[in-house]
């Protein structure tokens, strides 16, 4: 996958975010909130005024599947202006932000369909009791799939970031009002945990 470190960074992990969670279902109730999500994010970029204004409407609404219109890359060319990456910006950075997402993607699907539900279930159950500690249900539950899942030959990070993402979809699939809330724990876990990592490599 190269160098992540720009996951540090709140908006590039909210586009990872964003794309890892393209849904791979038709359910109305789950895409709709990720449409939603989507538009925040459009919106956030426009309240912080980088770059020129351009509405949303000019590239069209993200459709009612999750999807954005037409090629994803010039939709959001436009959010771009916030993600601070290294190195040349504009289109590059959105593929290179998209292979990360579908890279992990990739990671997640080698995981057991089985375990991945089990703990999926676990999380939302966790988060109806207690929804204000979503946060270190979370982290419990990625660190008890750490124990039964073994991907030797891939990084641990990624692994990490992968089995989160997995499980924050596959709890947004049972509970669709759980997105928003669950999207911005991911980005949070993210970029707290890239920051980590970043700091202790530079040590």
């Amino acid at each position: 996958m190269g160098d992540l470190g720009f996951l540090a960074d709140q908006q590039s992990a909210a586009l990872v975010v964003f794309f890892f969670l393209q849904p791979d279902s038709k359910d109305l109730n789950y895409n709709k909130e990720l449409c939603s999500k989507g538009n925040e994010l459009i919106a956030s970029r426009e309240i912080n005024g980088n770059g020129n204004n351009v509405e949303a409407e000019e590239h069209g609404e993200l459709q009612t599947d999750g999807h954005l219109p037409g090629n994803i890359t010039g939709y959001l060319e436009d959010i771009l202006p916030l993600v601070e990456l290294p190195g040349p910006g504009g289109q590059q950075e959105v593929i290179n932000i998209q292979a990360v997402a579908q890279d992990l993607r990739e990671i997640a699907a080698q995981f057991e369909l089985q375990v991945v539900v089990r703990a999926a279930q676990n999380l939302a159950s966790n988060v109806s009791e207690s929804p204000s500690e979503l946060g270190n249900h979370l982290v419990n539950e990625v660190e008890r799939l750490l124990r039964e899942v073994s991907l030797k030959d891939l990084p641990h990070e990624q692994v990490v970031l992968a089995l989160t993402l997995t499980l924050v979809k596959g709890v947004c699939i049972q509970a669709p009002r759980l997105l928003k809330s669950l999207f911005d724990m991911a980005v949070r876990f993210i970029c707290n945990r890239w920051t980590r990592s970043c700091s202790t490599g530079s040590d």
